[in-house]
């Protein structure tokens, strides 16, 4: 399975000549989603997806049951709720969790669905739901409006993955990027990569 992580949320997953992405929004490359073959959205929000983008590829797109986007209706679109599996571009792909993490006082409050990927990868999309089965590859969300670091770090080693990499990270400039680097690199040794947008695992 090879991993290229693009702007923000975005992560493009290549295995045997299958293409399958997850979270391509309007603040990842456009190339992310050349020759996908399916698209993985974890909720509605733009930094998330771009429906715009997703007009034109012809591929399916699976999001959560309760999304709310305009343009669907042009899309080849599979709403999925937690708990289903499924297959998107010939992976396995399991749904969980269910909600956005909250920001201020209850808001947002919408869909959300962490995605594990051939009982391998977890993109867990803006929350820290943890999985209820082992993962080898966990996408951590590194900064957000709803997030502390701390929350972030004690998701990470709870979930307790052979590997991590950073997603959620375009709000942050180079010198916060290198503190949060610092922070999980310390708290999770090895196990801790940073990608940045183009670089692959």
């Amino acid at each position: 399975m090879r991993i290229i992580k693009f702007t923000h949320a975005c992560v493009r997953i290549e295995h045997e000549g299958r293409v399958l992405v997850l979270d391509p929004g309007t603040w990842s490359e456009p190339r992310a989603l050349a020759g996908a073959d399916a698209v993985l959205v974890t909720h509605e929000h733009t930094d998330h997806v771009d429906v715009l983008r997703l007009l034109g590829l012809g591929v399916p797109v699976y999001l959560p049951a309760e999304a709310r986007l305009d343009g669907l209706a042009a899309l080849p679109v599979t709403r999925v709720r937690a708990g289903e599996r499924f297959t998107a571009a010939g992976f396995t792909v399991r749904a969980v969790g269910g909600r956005h993490a909250t920001i201020h006082d209850g808001q947002p409050d919408c869909a959300n669905l962490g995605y594990l990927v051939d009982d391998r990868l977890y993109h867990p999309g803006d929350s820290l739901h943890r999985p209820d089965a082992p993962v080898e590859t966990l996408l951590v969300p590194a900064q957000a409006s709803w997030l502390k670091l701390t929350e972030a770090i004690d998701f990470a080693r709870a979930v307790d993955p052979a590997r991590v990499f950073p997603i959620h990270d375009a709000q942050l400039n180079e010198r916060g990027m290198a503190s949060v680097n610092g922070w999980f690199g310390e708290a999770l040794g090895g196990r801790y990569r940073y990608l940045a947008p183009g670089e692959t695992a």
